[in-house]
């Protein structure tokens, strides 16, 4: 599997980035070395390997649920690029 400039056109015509050609290139050769080595990972004998879900020996790592106060509106909002009535204001997404 190699990624191909169209590849790399379609993804960064979906995120809304303008690349120019030369970002278009190096992007499609950088994620072609990706791909590339994680190819190597198919060489490796995993026959008797047994499945795991995580690399640490931790199960159902939860705490206990308490009720705490809320940050203030005034606070969540700061960070906000755009507001309105104390909610955040995104761009539309259908047209």
């Amino acid at each position: 599997m190699s990624i191909t400039n169209q590849d790399v056109q379609h993804v960064a015509k979906l995120a809304r980035l303008n690349l120019s050609t030369d970002e278009e290139q190096m992007f499609t050769e950088q994620l072609n070395a990706i791909l590339q080595y994680a190819e190597k990972l198919n060489e490796l004998d995993t026959d008797g390997v047994e499945p795991t879900t995580h690399v640490l020996p931790v199960s159902n790592v939860m705490r206990e649920d308490v009720q705490r106060e809320s940050l203030p509106i005034e606070k969540v909002m700061a960070n906000a690029p755009e507001e309105e009535d104390g909610q955040f204001k995104v761009p539309a997404v259908l047209e």
